[in-house]
């Protein structure tokens, strides 16, 4: 049988799921799962006793996420970084993430044969003259791409080789169309949250994911930028193989490390216990440069990598940190990157005045009909944008009955937004998956207080009121402040 050419495949994907029918099995499955939890909803309002009420929670929750799982699974698409959001444990019942989480590059590989024209077309050069070896079998297979390890001819060295599937990009934006749809239907009946507004920027952010070379440029800026601030860079990025990039296919270094989805399992192989203080010592050194890298993204520079989903993220020897696929990156305005400081001074301080200020700062409009607005406001804010748990609470979702949420609707949330709230509550599943209660807004004050400096919007004197009654030493740049004490 002759090897399937690229417009070949294409119509392939195209006749398998049509436009039409690919939205015909997305409300199908989308209403049956919505239908599931009103009907279970209903019921247990009938059920006094609390524990059975659980139970039948628990039962909808593990059919919910075999129905979700093959929804994710069968169309693909945007629904598999449907998967990587909602497999989380803060975020997703138990039951969710224990289906979900298997997702991560599970994707449908393309067929090598595919690949090998896809490279040969965009490169411009035969497969043999490029390559001295090739693994046909992908790395992993994402929604957008694939990566396999080979091995370049005149360098000698190996080499992640990202090649984008072909003919996804329009399944994809009927798939964001169908659930801008469904998610104005839930913010009408059961949601107070913008959610729109959200599905907005995932329509800009996955445009912008279908061009490589934007995503080779990215990655050389945060680099550079990384090298520039640190003497020991927080976390690795890939090099770029110059000459090597088009909008189709990406040729970067390859990066050795384990997955931190399997970090618990490479501990044990290692003869380590899990559960120990080696262990221990390791997920907090693994968390604290995560959080530092992305602190220092978000706050400094205002450009950050928008996507730390588990399968993004490799452990490497000493716990080093390596951050991979820089597809999706947001680059805030200053007025946006210095309200989201102050909304982190505020967090880090438990500073409700300040939460509110910050809100109004950021263009986050709410309604409220609750006595204490500002302090609900500030448990918002923990619960969207820090990734530290309230003593006792194992499980913090924004959209959970207890949820501020319930007391006050957020009517405007600003698409830019979107991938720092993302980014945070990713963050805050790698915390609790690693079993590590911790707080980003606390580590990152100081490069909160340093941007608001920078911007004339704080001075020392504030930072030493700040710390009354302590020692401390920030160090901004290459000059050093110290706060005496008063």
């Amino acid at each position: 049988m002759p090897s399937p050419s690229i417009q070949e495949f294409q119509e392939r994907i195209a006749t398998r799921i049509t436009p039409w029918n690919r939205s015909f099995q997305f409300w199908v499955r989308a209403v049956d799962i919505y239908t599931g939890y009103k009907i279970c909803q209903l019921r247990t309002g009938f059920v006094k006793d609390e524990e059975k009420r659980e139970a039948m929670w628990e039962r909808q929750h593990e059919l919910a996420a075999e129905k979700m799982y093959s929804l994710c699974s069968e169309l693909g698409g945007l629904f598999l970084k449907g998967a990587q959001i909602l497999g989380k444990p803060d975020l997703a019942p138990a039951a969710w993430v224990r289906r979900l989480v298997t997702l991560c590059d599970k994707a449908p590989a393309t067929p090598i044969k595919v690949v090998q024209q896809i490279l040969e077309k965009e490169l411009g050069k035969g497969f043999g003259e490029v390559f001295e070896r090739f693994d046909a079998d992908p790395v992993g297979s994402a929604s957008i791409a694939q990566v396999h390890r080979a091995r370049l001819k005149c360098t000698k060295t190996d080499v992640a080789v990202k090649v984008q599937h072909p003919g996804v990009h329009h399944l994809m934006m009927i798939d964001i169309q169908n659930v801008q749809a469904f998610v104005l239907f839930l913010q009408k009946t059961d949601i107070k949250f913008d959610l729109f507004s959200i599905t907005k920027e995932i329509e800009k952010q996955v445009g912008y994911e279908f061009d490589f070379l934007r995503e080779a440029e990215a990655m050389e800026r945060i680099r550079h930028t990384f090298n520039a601030n640190n003497k020991k860079v927080p976390v690795l990025v890939p090099r770029v193989i110059p000459g090597m990039v088009t909008r189709k296919v990406l040729i970067m270094e390859f990066i050795h490390g384990t997955p931190i989805m399997n970090l618990g399992h490479e501990i044990a192989k290692r003869g380590i216990d899990p559960g120990g203080k080696i262990a221990a010592m390791a997920k907090q050194k693994i968390l604290k440069n995560l959080a530092l890298a992305y602190g220092q993204m978000i706050l400094k520079d205002g450009f950050f990598h928008a996507d730390p989903h588990p399968g993004n993220i490799l452990v490497c020897k000493d716990s080093e940190v390596s951050l991979l696929d820089y597809g999706q990156v947001k680059q805030l305005c200053d007025n946006l990157r210095l309200g989201y400081a102050n909304l982190v001074l505020a967090i880090a301080d438990k500073d409700s005045s300040r939460a509110a200020q910050s809100y109004k700062e950021l263009g986050i409009e709410t309604l409220s009909t609750c006595a204490n607005v500002q302090e609900e406001l500030l448990n918002l804010a923990l619960r969207m944008f820090d990734t530290k748990l309230p003593p006792g609470v194992t499980v913090m979702s924004p959209f959970s009955e207890d949820s501020s949420l319930n007391k006050v609707a957020v009517q405007n949330f600003p698409e830019e937004l979107f991938c720092i709230l993302r980014t945070m509550q990713l963050l805050r599943g790698l915390s609790v998956g690693l079993g590590i209660n911790y707080s980003c807004a606390e580590q990152w004050r100081p490069i909160a207080e340093e941007a608001l400096y920078r911007a004339g919007r704080l001075k020392v004197e504030d930072m030493k009121a700040r710390r009354r009654g302590g020692l401390f030493r920030r160090t901004f740049g290459r000059k050093e402040f110290e706060y005496q004490r008063i």
